[in-house]
């Protein structure tokens, strides 16, 4: 194993990552004074889908190279190439259903949720690449809802529906979303008159290590974002700086970077609508939330911090996608694109899905 030869494919995907880690340092760099040489600045590159009908709000990036769209019509599409192919992977008789979230272990195990009322909330997974697909879950309560996705691990992981009987309703499975089942309620508070979630990036239920997980709310007279430190079983509530008092506003996305540090963005969907204090940071695991000093200039949608980095992060939006190198506390719009969603991997690529196809990879 001393052996310092590579093969081709390892060199090759070694100078792809540095390229990508040099993107992004590229991307968090200070602008360039007017003495300086002009620097190429890293930019979202379209990869072509096939798929210009379709509207990509489920994203999983796994690495530089595999990632997993899933969107409206019962789409989900799959690259192994860093979007140069993309493979339709939909399961068979979906193409009524909306995805809106997808959560990817690898090029081959996936799990896939589309939302709706009564039935049309259901999760599908695949362990061979999407070849095939089991049903794993289809709702029959026609008052629930389900936004939003999550996982742990490998095995736990969460959904959210909007709320049943005036709480939240959590399904967890034990098993990589092979079999679910509904949480108790009695450790979910109150939810207020019209709150609910977004399903608008897969990002309204995230989890940052073993049992701590985050839900965005919106719709009521408070945006707020209730915590679980125990998978899901107990919650509490906090209020966030976000707009709120109308059923197009409130928390849209969060994003986590370890159990203390997290990013919420959102505001008024409508596009004729501003959207002031469109983000806000939490130090302490959401139990307080303060303002952007500079929040994005309009609604964003989805937020991912960038890989390795304890300060950098990308919020994007149908308006375009804004960068922060100060943890939240300030945001500069550094693309005009529209992009629903963003998701970053650990070998440093981050990831865009959107409208009319739109799949994107950050480049230098």
């Amino acid at each position: 194993m001393g052996s310092t030869r590579r093969t081709g494919r390892t060199w090759r995907g070694t100078v792809a990552a540095t390229a990508c880690a040099a993107a992004l340092a590229a991307l968090t760099a200070a602008p360039a004074q007017a003495h300086e040489p002009e620097r190429r600045v890293p930019h979202w590159q379209l990869k072509d889908t096939g798929t210009p009908d379709a509207r990509f709000r489920g994203l999983a990036a796994v690495s530089r190279n595999t990632a997993w769209a899933a969107g409206t019509g019962g789409t989900v599409l799959r690259t192994t190439d860093g979007g140069a192919t993309w493979r339709n992977v939909s399961p068979p008789g979906a193409a009524e259903l909306q995805f809106r979230d997808v959560e990817a272990f690898d090029a081959r195990r996936a799990v896939v949720l589309a939302i709706g009322e009564g039935e049309a909330s259901r999760v599908y997974r695949t362990d061979d690449g999407g070849t095939t697909w089991t049903e794993s879950f289809r709702n029959t309560d026609p008052k629930a809802f389900y936004d939003c996705m999550a996982f742990f691990d490998h095995r736990h992981g969460l959904a959210m529906s909007d709320p049943v009987d005036g709480r939240f309703r959590i399904l967890s499975t034990g098993d990589g979303g092979r079999t679910w089942r509904v949480l108790p309620s009695e450790g979910m508070p109150p939810a207020q008159e019209g709150e609910a979630g977004f399903a608008a990036s897969g990002q309204c239920l995230v989890t940052s290590g073993p049992k701590d997980v985050w839900l965005a709310t919106g719709g009521a007279a408070r945006a707020r974002v209730l915590h679980s430190a125990d998978r899901g079983l107990t919650w509490t509530a906090t209020d966030t700086p976000l707009p709120a008092g109308d059923p197009a506003r409130g928390v849209f996305a969060l994003a986590f970077r370890d159990r203390t540090h997290g990013l919420a963005v959102g505001g008024d969907f409508r596009p004729d609508q501003p959207s002031p204090r469109a983000a806000a940071r939490t130090a302490d695991g959401g139990r307080a939330w303060r303002p952007a000093a500079m929040p994005p200039a309009a609604y964003r949608s989805g937020v991912a911090w960038l890989p390795h980095s304890r300060s950098a992060a990308l919020a994007v939006g149908p308006t375009g996608t804004d960068l922060t190198t100060d943890g939240g506390r300030t945001w500069r719009t550094v693309d005009t694109g529209s992009y629903d969603t963003v998701d970053c991997t650990p070998d440093q690529a981050c990831w865009a899905a959107g409208e009319k196809g739109r799949v994107a990879r950050l480049e230098h």
